[in-house]
Parts: structure tokens; C-alpha cells; sequence
């Protein structure tokens, strides 16, 4: 997986998303599938993530492992983080998603950019190793992407005429993702 060589280690944000295997219906066929996702915030992109049939402490754990250590860890109120040793501080947010707004954001996107997430879709994955190669495949091209956007910032002017610091400042890049697949 490309990570980015200006990622920021100051903040990594830890989520989870869960689809299925096999058969999307009847019920009784189906297999929980969870991918657990690990973010930078600048760039915005996916540093670590796992694809099995739970999320024990374990996997989560093997993924904060494979890379390099943060000052803080974000997640949700997910019990599982519990169990996990983070090497710089840990952030729990058990009332709303605000430590968690930006891998959400991103579990959002695998859901658009990829069918197999998108919920009510009739397209679904049959094994979990087809799930972790697409996966690896988006998230390159989405880390590149993200690449791209951070060098490509234009500021944004406001009707004073000085530019904002506003997060939005890549409206007019002249790429899209698809260009990095």
C-alpha cells in the first residue's frame, strides 16, 4: 500500500465498517465481513486497514503495528479499541463521531466508489480475499489521490479577497480519483 510521504503522524483515526460474503440474501446464508480502517488526517488518506470475519483486538492491533506510531489515536465507543495497546494517546469518543468525522468520511467513500459496500447493491462479494484485493487496489489510488489534491491546494478567496483557510481549498482540481486507478 503507497502511503504518502508528507502523512502526518499527529493524528490516526480508527473505524470500522462491516458488509457480507456469500449471499446478500436469505439471512441465514450471509457472512459478516468487517473492514477496519486506519486514517492520517493530513493527507487524507488510509494508512492501515484488515479485512476478516471480526474485529477482535488482534487484527486491530496488527494494523496499528504495521505503521509508524502517532501521537494520538481516534475512535469510536466500539469496546474492541479497549483491548488494543496504542503507542502515543488514545481518544475514545463514546457521544458522537466528532474524533472520528474523517474515517467516517472515508468508510463513506469505499461505500460510493466501491458496489460491493454500497448497502441495498446488488453487487456483493463471494470471498474475502476479493474484498482485501479491492481494497488494495482503491486505497493506492485514493492515497495517490490524495497526494495530488494536497499539492494542487489553490486558496479559496472570499469576498475580502483573502484567501481562507478553509478546508475546501482543492474545489477546481482538474483530476479526479479514477485517474489514479
Amino acid at each position: 500500500m503507497w502511503i504518502s510521504q508528507t502523512t502526518d503522524f499527529s493524528a490516526f483515526e480508527l473505524d470500522e465498517l462491516y458488509w457480507f460474503t456469500n449471499h446478500k440474501y436469505p439471512l441465514a446464508e450471509r457472512e459478516n465481513i468487517y473492514t477496519i480502517t486506519m486514517t492520517s488526517r493530513i493527507p487524507r488518506q488510509i494508512v492501515g486497514f484488515d479485512v476478516d470475519y471480526d474485529k477482535e483486538a488482534e487484527r486491530i492491533q496488527r494494523i496499528i503495528d504495521s505503521v509508524d506510531s502517532a501521537e494520538n489515536y481516534f475512535t469510536d465507543g466500539n469496546p474492541t479499541y479497549l483491548d488494543v495497546i496504542f503507542s502515543g494517546r488514545y481518544n475514545r469518543n463514546t457521544e458522537n463521531k466528532n474524533d472520528t468525522h474523517l474515517t467516517e468520511s472515508i468508510n463513506a467513500d469505499l461505500r460510493h466508489y466501491i458496489s460491493g459496500f454500497a448497502r441495498k447493491s446488488r453487487t456483493f462479494f463471494r470471498k474475502q480475499e476479493t474484498v482485501h484485493a479491492v481494497l488494495s487496489v482503491f486505497i493506492d489510488a485514493y492515497n495517490k489521490y490524495g497526494e495530488a489534491k494536497l499539492k494542487h491546494q489553490v486558496p479559496v478567496l472570499h469576498r475580502t479577497n483573502e484567501p481562507s483557510d478553509h478546508l475546501h481549498k482543492y474545489r477546481d482540481v482538474p483530476f479526479s480519483i479514477l485517474d489514479f486507478l
